[in-house]
């Protein structure tokens, strides 16, 4: 247990670091919809639900459950690696919010070569570790599911905005790159 809460426990403070020093310039244009807030809700109630379902034991999972549990940890230490890698890659046009400036670039190299949100990516592939952590399949669906859903919801919106700021460029960009998993979606 002690390797999840560290680890834990440093995805949560690089989030909160990252909600702190990466907000969105007081002249951008906010394009955020409130999807910040309704994804830091879903996360927080889908964790606790999680947690509430892995510790009361009903969907334990009896087979091979240290396995489940290194192979969460590894997840989630892989999905932090590609989230800061596309932040960094990102640079100072990364906000926590969807918030375009009147000089934004469209990035189109690194990892943003073949996917357009592997920050997101990177997030959905550390929420699916933690969730095998629990070694509990309803606590997988509770946690998983409705994280991927909300993720799903804001990539939507950020989507609209880079569409509308960008235009064609950002059309034809969608065309060689896909959304969240290389070459299949």
């Amino acid at each position: 247990m002690n390797a999840l809460l560290m680890v834990s426990a440093f995805w949560f403070l690089s989030e909160v670091f990252l909600a702190y020093h990466k907000k969105a310039a007081p002249e951008s244009i906010d394009k955020d919809k409130s999807s910040l807030k309704l994804l830091w809700i879903i996360i927080n109630v889908a964790i606790g639900m999680g947690l509430y379902f892995g510790l009361s034991g009903k969907g334990f999972i009896a087979f091979y459950p240290k396995a489940f549990y290194f192979v969460g940890i590894l997840f989630i230490i892989l999905g932090l690696i590609l989230r800061w890698t596309a932040i960094i890659q990102l640079n100072k046009y990364f906000t926590v919010s969807v918030a375009l400036d009147k000089n934004h670039n469209l990035i189109q190299h690194g990892l943003y070569k073949f996917l357009r949100h592997p920050s997101y990516t990177g997030s959905l592939l550390s929420f699916f570790g933690l969730s095998l952590c629990f070694d509990n399949w309803i606590s997988f669906l509770t946690v998983f599911f409705p994280i991927t859903a909300v993720f799903l919801y804001r990539i939507s919106i950020e989507e609209i905005a880079l569409k509308n700021h960008f235009g064609n460029k950002y059309l034809r960009y969608m065309e060689k790159t896909k959304r969240l998993i290389p070459w299949i979606y």
